[in-house]
């Protein structure tokens, strides 16, 4: 049997861990919406459930006692894989509820926690027993007819991607779903939430029939601190009919927010030493507001980049003359990968829009940086 499901690595290899998990029925296709955004910062793993997209049937036992844990455990074997100890996790329907089971049952694990239209419990489980009776009998395109209604609003139902998502269903071995089936009928986690100290965001689809509102709020209001959104116009897959506010929560929700560490990142070790042995009673509120506001907040924006953050504080400290910031950030750039003529660009671009004597100075700046650096590599 093989070992662990279908996957993709998306985003920098050096990115802070993040594990997606799919809905029944669907594939990893079905976070294609968000994955640009998360991974331009993430390392970004998305995986398909047992007999789902890539993933062999096999993975979850097929008899009348699978788990959600089962699948809990196979996202565990995908992170070792990795070598990651701790990751963050979000998940859709039954992808979410095997975050709430990692979340609870592995908090040492589990970095922050997205569950997105999903459930403490789903159902009843005579219905799910039912539906898996029915797709073992007459396969997963018997549940085609009906999941646009469930998945969509009847606008979004006849989108291009609406329309790979049901070719996946009807694509998904029947003995694995029905499987699937079955761990949803034996799910019941409402005890645990409790437990559960990840950070953790709830997204709930406003006009969602499988999992409404009424369940998110119910694990939103079980889960100490977790915050909750509900997306209007959006019915079980909301994360792909409106996927501006649930990408925009999900990018704040996963957002780093140690600025020390991207501090370190960005200006190196050994300044950060150097300013922290320096800090007195006096000066120490204003670090902290640099490192919590300036590095935590600002730099860790995933909007930009950081090459291109490093252009615009080269432009800015340069136009208003701060040259021992200045020297600071050419090194900066440096390290967030700009070369020395790419600086020289940005510097020469500061001479048009802010002065040729400002340039001037910030050029005999970077020359400075520059011979420093080239002695210090000899």
């Amino acid at each position: 049997m093989t070992d662990v499901p279908h996957h993709t690595l998306d985003g920098p290899p050096t990115g802070a861990p993040l594990v997606l998990g799919p809905s029944l029925g669907t594939s990893l296709r079905v976070w294609d919406p968000q994955l640009p955004a998360l991974a331009r910062t993430h390392r970004t793993l998305r995986w398909d459930l047992p007999g789902h997209g890539g993933s062999p049937d096999a993975l979850l036992s097929q008899d009348s006692s699978p788990d959600v844990a089962d699948l809990a455990a196979l996202v565990l074997r995908l992170a070792d894989a990795q070598g990651w100890h701790r990751f963050s996790y979000a998940g859709i329907s039954l992808g979410g509820a095997v975050g709430l089971r990692l979340a609870a049952d592995h908090p040492d694990r589990i970095d922050r926690l997205a569950v997105v239209c999903s459930a403490a419990r789903f159902g009843t489980p005579p219905s799910w027993r039912e539906r898996a009776d029915l797709v073992r009998t007459e396969g997963t395109a018997s549940m085609a007819a009906s999941r646009p209604g469930t998945w969509f609003s009847p606008v979004f139902a006849s989108t291009p991607l609406a329309r790979r998502l049901i070719d996946d269903l009807i694509a998904t071995h029947p003995a694995a779903y029905a499987a699937c089936c079955e761990a949803l009928a034996a799910f019941d986690i409402r005890d645990a939430l409790p437990t559960i100290t990840a950070p953790t965001l709830v997204v709930a689809g406003r006009d969602d029939p499988a999992t409404p509102p009424s369940a998110a709020r119910e694990l939103a209001d079980a889960i100490t601190g977790a915050t909750l959104l509900e997306v209007a116009g959006a019915a079980h897959l909301a994360n792909t009919e409106r996927p501006e506010p649930v990408t925009a929560a999900l990018l704040q929700h996963f957002a780093r927010t140690d600025g020390t560490t991207v501090r370190r990142e960005v200006l190196g070790d050994a300044h950060v030493d150097r300013t922290t042995a320096a800090t007195t009673p006096f000066t120490a509120p204003f670090q902290d507001f640099i490192t919590r506001y300036a590095w935590g907040e600002i730099w860790t924006d995933p909007t930009l980049d950081r090459r291109t953050r490093s252009c615009v504080t080269l432009t800015a400290l340069t136009a208003h003359g701060h040259h021992t910031e200045l020297a600071l950030h050419v090194r900066a750039a440096l390290t967030n990968g700009l070369s020395r003529a790419e600086i020289g660009a940005v510097l020469l671009q500061t001479a048009v829009y802010c002065g040729v004597p400002a340039a001037n100075s910030a050029f005999a700046v970077a020359q400075r940086v520059f011979d420093e650096e080239n002695t210090s590599d000899t």
